[in-house]
């Protein structure tokens, strides 16, 4: 092949992405490509970003790979776009999980041991192993193609974000909203901390376990008893009272039980929780049982007793309602919001049997020291032994687990230190709505309800490695300070060098207290590490006391994207700190992402052995496969059945297609020596220009969609513009204006044309598969213009040009690809090959303006579908035959015995008289001697084709194409399939496809009289010099035998002349 000047790159032919992928990214290192890309947009307006920080102590999933390439996406197109978008990193260092991980290294459990270990060397090892995977993130960033800056990252162990978190809290603290308050809140018992509303939030599972309705003694009624029910019978030993509703009717019923009366007082409208006959005595309101006394459930332990306070009595409550258990609540005031409120209400004692470790306290003698959920069994079997248990049954129900540890929570009064976000909640509320969320449903809904719903947030953690709560209490008046800085830090004495803002070195800190001269001592507390996470627009620039300008010109952020559990957590912590400091929303812009599941829809985990490695994915199928899968495949907010097909799929349709039709632009193009911009511009033909006004619109379409954050709309639109229209139409109608000789301004028209198309697409790609499209953009466009942007990513994304956009032209085509579609159905329905001629095609079913649209377009609908002729005159009628039946599966629900006859009258009934009823109320008719009104899918309509006709419908629109076949006909299908297949023989003889051959064959006596009658064509479609019946062999001849249809031919070319 002769080539005047190869200006364009080849492609590989192989789809081997991981292999081409490490190339672009040892390109991008080479040019600093997302450093210096940054620094061209200098100066422009800021499009701010917030990263949430993950955790570096685990290795990164896939649903990582589906939230960064969602932050991805939006940061490329805004940078494309004209903005500066900085992407700072940043790692979340502190918590429970990073704790527990270097407990299991140590083989230690628990605060004890920690604290014999040594406090300081304990957090010293979780600051070591907290970045122990931070090699696997950076790895998983990179390859991906998420640029993010990893370099200068902000950690939240670093004493400067420690310190601008303190200052917030100083914020809370002088305001008068950070208190210590006792109160019920989740607590784990294995890492003996309480944690905050949204951390229970994440961690809710199912749990079947058994319930119980228990017996409760009245003093003043033997063989009396109020039946009271509950889920946790380990707070039965902390009952101290029974709490009904005073306007609720009750009742007391007598029954017998193993040969002996009891009576019970339950709620009337819970009778059902009564097992066997009973008898109604009497009927009561709620009010008549408040103040009798019952006795304690257990002998040892009386609760009167221990404190002093009066308890075991029958109380009103609010609370109270009749949806479920007995309709009298159990109470135990230290183990339950509702119960403590009332506990608190009436005095009644408040005195745990439950140790921080959820160790059953020496008070209750019979299970002192046993966890309370292990004790559960023995305690509903010494009930039963006691004749006290008058239930036990299964009860499936939502029970709160630790999000970090698995262990379950117990609701437990705790002295804790809580913000107290609940003034501000309408505040809250109100910056809310001002944010644009991703759907909107999201924000009014799931998080402007969790606002709506919001409680203190306890805040602190009695852990260790964590922010240290930065109060100090005095010893003598307990009067506490608040230290908002290092500087203040500075003022109490003991502090240690080098400094360090974690336990134990802040407790060593002591300060003399203003009021009374004590020594004022640190609380032990750390706090939440949500926090921590919360306080990033701040921390990161260790605001207020540095980089105050940088903050004030990047908050609030435009847009942030994490997991829809973020709702709970740190959408909601930095909405919280955003808030109250700065009193208004620190984000523009949410887009939340749901689970990935796996292709059944399961939940993927380790347990049930259904998780996928990203990193083995990306080694196989590559980073753009699996990017634009995760983006296309379904809305980011709801939840992906991932499937590995799925991402092989993507790399052949979408990547395979584009590269192919890149690949086919480059090959003639450096054939012809095509020089962009050079020469007269040449006069597009009708294909160029429709091909343009999609390319056009797709713009307009991409730039919509992406600035509404809806990137699975643009996503699918690429790709069925890729495949559809510029691949599968343009490209395909087009391949002959390639290579033919002739007409080099109409040669000039189609490269000018499919190169525009190919480097535009490219930049709208660039931020779903910036592989792809950088490789694109250096073999297409760099490689004609080496003074374009050295990376596709510092180019600009592209503009619509309205003026190119003919929507008629593109109404025409739309009607164009209907019609085509359906004829190839007819042609495949009656197994007519596309190279055989057909005489007639006939549309029938459009508008007048439509039909004009199709008439003016004719000429590409008869080429593409090898038909001579296209008709709009034939009826509906005279192409398809139309036939009603009842459709069985869901008309027999309705009909019943009648349904024999309907099915009858249906068959029988005028097809048009039935499809013209159906689409207005309904089509009513007789049968059985009933009247049923039929609506559409109670009916299936359906169509034959009539002789000589192949037909399908599609809607009103009915395309049939004749399938006689004549004599002149069968001869030009004959030639076109000899041409087809000598074709298929080039090839695989490895000719190019610019090289003349020289032809020779035996051919049945019809065949041969067909290509004498179409030798011209055979000729220009397979680029034959000479034409003979000699079939030529020896070296470089290439020799093959068919039959088809009936005729045979031996076939042999050889090259005559390389090149064109």
């Amino acid at each position: 092949m002769t080539v005047q000047s190869p200006r364009f790159i080849p492609f590989s032919t192989s789809l081997d992405l991981p292999t081409s992928e490490a190339k672009i990214l040892a390109f991008w290192r080479e040019i600093g490509a997302f450093e210096n890309g940054l620094k061209r947009r200098e100066g422009s307006p800021p499009f701010v970003f917030y990263e949430g920080p993950p955790t570096a102590n685990g290795l990164p999933g896939v649903h990582h790979v589906l939230s960064r390439t969602l932050k991805d996406v939006v940061c490329r197109y805004k940078q494309m776009s004209g903005f500066y978008v900085a992407r700072k990193g940043g790692w979340d260092t502190h918590g429970l999980p990073v704790e527990i991980a270097v407990e299991r290294e140590l083989g230690i459990s628990g605060k004890d041991q920690i604290e014999k270990f040594g406090i300081a060397e304990f957090n010293a090892l979780c600051k070591k192993s907290v970045l122990r995977y931070e090699s696997d993130w950076r790895r998983l960033t990179e390859r991906i193609g998420y640029w993010l800056d990893m370099d200068a990252p902000y950690f939240t162990f670093a004493n400067e974000y420690i310190e601008s978190v303190w200052w917030i809290l100083r914020q809370y603290h002088d305001r008068g909203f950070l208190y210590e308050g006792l109160k019920i809140v989740p607590y784990c018992p294995r890492c003996g901390t309480p944690l905050s509303s949204h951390e229970v939030s994440q961690g809710y599972e199912d749990v079947t376990e058994p319930s119980v309705t228990v017996k409760f003694a009245l003093e003043d009624e033997p063989g009396a008893f109020i039946l009271a029910w509950t889920t946790t019978p380990w707070t039965l030993p902390g009952n101290v009272a029974l709490a009904v509703g005073a306007k609720l009717p009750y009742v007391r019923v007598r029954q017998k039980v193993d040969g002996q009366e009891e009576r019970y007082y339950l709620a009337q409208a819970r009778l059902s929780q009564l097992a066997g006959e009973y008898e109604i005595e009497k009927e009561l309101r709620g009010v008549e049982l408040v103040g009798r006394r019952y006795k304690p459930l257990f002998d040892s332990v009386d609760l009167r007793k221990l404190t002093g306070k009066d308890a075991y009595y029958v109380a009103a409550a609010g609370f109270v309602t009749t949806e479920d258990g007995t309709g009298v609540v159990h109470t135990a005031v230290m183990y339950g919001e509702d119960d403590y409120q009332l506990g608190q209400r009436l005095d009644l004692p408040m005195h745990h049997t439950v140790d921080p470790q959820g160790r059953f306290t020496a008070d209750v003698a019979p299970w002192a020291g046993q966890f309370v959920k292990d004790a559960e069994s023995d305690i509903r079997r010494d009930l039963r032994r006691r004749g006290l248990l008058y239930r036990e049954e299964n009860t499936t129900h939502a029970y709160p687990f630790c999000w970090r540890c698995d262990s379950p929570l117990l609701y437990y009064a705790w002295k804790t230190w809580y913000l107290a976000t609940t003034r501000y909640r309408d505040q809250l509320i109100e910056a809310n709505r001002k944010v644009a969320w991703h759907p909107p449903e999201i924000g009014a809904n799931r998080f402007g309800n969790w606002l709506e719903n919001n409680v203190d947030w306890a805040l602190s953690r009695n852990r260790y490695w964590g922010t240290p709560l930065n109060l100090w209490r005095c010893e003598g008046c307990g009067a506490v300070r608040c230290i908002g800085s290092i500087a203040e830090l500075r003022e109490g004495a003991g502090l240690t060098e080098p400094l360090d803002l974690h336990r134990p070195h802040v407790d060593s800190v002591t300060f003399s207290c203003a009021a009374c001269g004590g020594t004022q001592r640190r609380v032990p507390e750390v706090i939440d590490v949500w926090f921590d996470s919360g306080a990033m627009p701040f921390a990161q620039w260790h605001y207020p006391f540095e980089h105050k300008d940088d903050f004030d010109r990047l908050y609030p952020a435009d847009y942030i994207s994490e997991g829809m559990d973020q709702t709970r957590g740190w959408f909601y912590t930095l909405m919280a700190i955003g808030v109250f400091v700065k009193g208004e929303a620190p984000y523009r812009h949410v887009l939340p992402n749901e689970l990935i599941l796996d292709k059944e829809g399961k939940k993927m985990s380790k347990s049930r052995g259904n998780t996928v490695d990203p990193i083995a994915i990306l080694d196989q199928r590559g980073a753009d496969a699996l990017r634009f899968y995760l983006v296309a495949t379904s809305p980011p907010w709801t939840a992906t059945r991932f499937d590995l097909d799925g991402v092989t799929e993507v790399t052949k349709k979408l990547i395979g297609t584009l590269r192919n039709v890149a690949q086919f632009f480059v090959l003639y193009a450096n054939i012809d020596a095509y020089e962009p911009g050079g020469g007269a511009k040449a006069k597009p033909t009708l294909l160029d220009r429709w091909i343009l006004s999609r390319l056009h619109t797709l713009v307009g379409t991409c730039r919509v969609v992406l600035e509404g954050y809806d990137l699975t709309r643009g996503a699918r639109a690429i790709q069925e513009f890729v495949i559809e229209e510029l691949s599968n139409w343009y490209v395909r109608r087009s391949r002959r204006r390639f290579w033919k000789e002739t007409d080099a301004a109409d040669k000039r028209a189609a490269y000018d044309t499919l190169l525009e198309c190919l480097e535009t697409t490219t930049r709208l790609l660039a931020p779903y598969t910036p592989f792809l499209a950088e490789e694109l953009h250096q073999n297409l466009v760099r490689a004609a213009r080496p003074d374009a942007p050295a990376s596709v990513h510092w180019c600009d994304y592209p503009a619509s040009d309205s003026t190119r956009v003919d929507e008629a032209l593109e109404r025409g085509m739309e009607i164009v690809l209907r019609v085509v579609n359906q004829a190839r159905a007819a042609r495949n329905a009656s197994s007519l090959r596309v190279r055989q001629p057909l005489r007639r095609i006939a549309v029938a079913g459009l508008g007048a303006r439509d039909a004009e649209a199709l008439a003016s377009l004719a000429g590409l609908v008869l080429d593409e579908l090898n038909v001579k002729e296209l008709v709009t005159d034939v009826p509906r009628d005279a192409m398809i035959s139309l036939a009603a039946k009842a459709n069985f599966p869901v008309l027999g629900k309705k009909a019943g015995a009648a349904m024999k006859e309907l099915a009858s009258r249906i068959q029988a009934a005028p097809v048009a008289e039935i499809q013209a009823a159906l689409a207005r109320d309904g089509w009513t008719v007789e049968a059985g001697g009933a009247s049923f009104t039929l609506v559409a899918e109670d009916v299936l309509i359906q169509g034959g084709s009539k002789a000589p006709w192949a037909a399908q419908a599609d809607g009103s629109l009915v395309v049939a194409v004749d399938t006689t076949i004549d004599e002149e006909l069968k001869a030009e299908g004959l030639v076109r399939e000899l041409a087809h297949r000598i074709q298929a023989l080039r090839k695989s003889a490895e000719f190019d496809v610019t090289d003349r051959i020289r032809l020779g064959w035996e051919l049945s006596p019809a065949l041969r009289e067909a290509c004498a009658r179409h030798e011209g064509f055979l000729r220009d479609e397979v680029l034959a010099e000479e034409v003979g019946t000699d079939v030529p062999t020896g070296s470089g001849a290439a020799v093959e035998e068919w039959s088809f249809d009936g005729e045979r031919a031996r076939v042999g070319i050889v090259r005559a002349k390389q090149g064109g």
